[in-house]
């Protein structure tokens, strides 16, 4: 990750290069001070666009300030990558909000070592003993919390049923051989295969991670991110074993320029039955229904196919959470309010009403969804765990990986020079 001059200096790079100037720096000087009234002000970003979970947590900052009078609760939502965006900027300029949303790895590993963040381990670990450990991992170094999750789950694949049985598949691949076999069936039977928001480029990210994950496996993934350098042979075949299935031509009509929650983006294809799968996180369910019709019961899950030969294993897991993080210095309010969004009633309403998987034991028995279930089920036997790799790796690396997967899937990089170009911002990050 670096040292601090050199977090704070890629930060201010990235910052330049988004075009955000000194107005979008200023937002966050005044959090935590009181107003006119004699209230604390908190301010807190998020990144929860969509409803029912917009309005719950709007509900919540409410009720906070009912039992708290002389605090005010200042809501900033964003859109993902407007958020990432933001938060670069916000980071370069030293002025984070009082309570913000964050994946954790290494975006938050940055801001820790630019000395942004405030301490919680010894402020949170009382009542977030019974947390999921995986849910915690990604907040933590050195043995200490940066951030409290809220959320915790996987990417896999979501697949219309009907869809499926109209191409005759019986049961979901579990090999990359028998997935692009389903492919070239549904294709066959005239329909879509895969719904895809190649506009916004994570989302094809999360099939190279996968296949690195499979074929190099996970040691392979740690070693490559500690001496920066990604072009190992797994690497390659990972590259190689993308370009097969895009190759196939599953994606929907004008994939390279649909979004993932817009009106006619990923979501909505799947969601409207235009499409038989999509490669997604836990909260797909949700937004396929909010920006479409939803599946209802002919919704189902699978994980990631194994890859023959490779190193990985069908139960390791790539994925992740959400959590929040405190800036240094934000008022004790913050913290407590972080306490106050964790209480058990309101993880169980957030695990009935808006499909997030929960972080705390108390909570798993408000889990009824069977496709939730599932996820949860799979992260509780899974037998390692890769975080998201724009998340796990420093900003430079993650954005890379993601421009050259999407380059890739466009037909103007060869997995070799993705390995390469990847390796290249790894290399310059560390020098």
């Amino acid at each position: 990750m670096g040292n601090t001059s050199l977090s704070r200096r890629g930060f201010l790079a990235a910052s330049a290069a988004t075009g955000l100037g000194a107005a979008a720096l200023s937002a966050c000087g005044s959090s935590g001070s009181g107003n006119s009234s004699g209230k604390t002000t908190i301010e807190w970003w998020n990144i929860t666009t969509t409803d029912p979970a917009k309005k719950l947590w709007a509900q919540r900052a409410k009720e906070f300030e009912a039992a708290h009078p002389d605090v005010k609760i200042k809501i900033v939502t964003l859109e993902n990558e407007a958020y990432k965006s933001k938060m670069t900027a916000q980071t370069a300029s030293g002025k984070l909000p009082d309570i913000y949303h964050t994946w954790g790895g290494g975006v938050l590993k940055q801001q820790v070592d630019a000395g942004l963040v405030e301490d919680l381990t010894d402020k949170v670990s009382s009542w977030t003993k019974d947390f999921v450990p995986a849910a915690l991992a990604a907040y933590k170094f050195d043995d200490k919390s940066y951030a409290v999750p809220f959320d915790i789950g996987m990417v896999g694949f979501w697949y219309n049923k009907a869809l499926f049985k109209q191409a005759k598949i019986d049961t979901p691949p579990t090999t990359w051989s028998g997935y692009l076999d389903a492919v070239k069936a549904l294709k066959s039977a005239g329909i879509t295969p895969i719904a895809l928001a190649g506009k916004e480029k994570w989302p094809g990210m999360y099939y190279w991670a996968y296949l690195s994950m499979r074929v190099a496996g996970l040691e392979a993934m740690q070693k490559a991110a500690t001496d920066a350098d990604f072009t190992g042979d797994g690497f390659v075949k990972a590259g190689r074993h993308l370009k097969d299935l895009v190759a196939l031509q599953p994606f929907q009509r004008g994939f390279l320029g649909a979004a993932y929650s817009e009106p006619n983006g990923e979501a909505a294809t799947m969601g409207n039955g235009k499409a038989a799968m999509e490669l997604m996180g836990q909260w797909a369910p949700v937004v396929e229904k909010s920006s479409g019709k939803g599946l209802g019961t002919d919704l189902g899950f699978f994980s990631f196919p194994a890859v023959e030969g490779g190193k990985g294993a069908l139960t390791e897991v790539f994925g992740g959470g959400g959590g929040h993080a405190v800036r240094k210095g934000a008022p004790d309010a913050a913290v407590e309010f972080l306490k106050f969004f964790a209480e058990k009633e309101f993880a169980e309403k957030l695990v009935t009403q808006t499909g997030l998987i929960p972080v705390s034991q108390a909570a798993r028995s408000a889990l009824t969804d069977p496709n939730l279930t599932a996820v949860s089920d799979a992260l509780n036997s899974a037998t390692g765990f890769q975080l998201y790799l724009d998340q796990a790796y420093a900003p430079a690396v993650g954005q890379e990986i993601n421009d050259s997967v999407a380059a890739l899937i466009a037909g103007s990089k060869s997995p070799e020079q993705v390995a390469r170009s990847v390796t290249q911002v790894a290399k310059s990050e560390k020098s």
